[in-house]
């Protein structure tokens, strides 16, 4: 029998692959450390590009229902590359948010989105910091 974990995000227990623990260690440290709320949070949110079917690992939204973040979750034995960002800039098309997150529970890597300008930051923010 497979490890589960419950996901508070999804409200229900799911398989705990290494993918799986890196995001649920994630939606742990947004939600208790950083203020973001578990119900404006979406696991395997569907995006559709050129008529195909993907899946953002995580997504974060505002008060509005706006999605503000959009993370990619690896297994902590995945290195972050330029691909690893390649693969979640072109999900942005589709979202359009102003902060994408990459992490493989080891290594973590958040860029701002504003316009053409691409900034990277050291720390997560508070989510009353994104929402303004």
């Amino acid at each position: 029998m497979r490890e589960t974990v419950f996901d508070p995000v999804r409200r229900k227990r799911v398989v705990l692959t290494p993918e799986e623990g890196v995001r649920q260690h994630l939606i742990n440290e947004l939600s208790s450390c950083c203020g973001y709320p578990l119900q404006l949070m979406s696991c395997e949110y569907p995006l559709k590009i050129n008529n195909i079917k993907y899946r953002g690992d995580l997504v974060v939204f505002d008060k509005s229902a706006k999605p503000i973040l959009l993370a990619e979750c690896k297994a902590p034995d995945i290195k972050i590359t330029a691909e690893t960002f390649n693969q979640i800039s072109r999900y942005n098309f589709v979202l359009g948010v102003k902060f994408l997150l990459v992490t493989n529970g080891n290594e973590t890597l958040l860029a701002k989105i504003d316009g053409k300008d691409v900034s990277f930051l050291t720390e997560i923010p508070h989510y009353n910091d994104l929402i303004e």
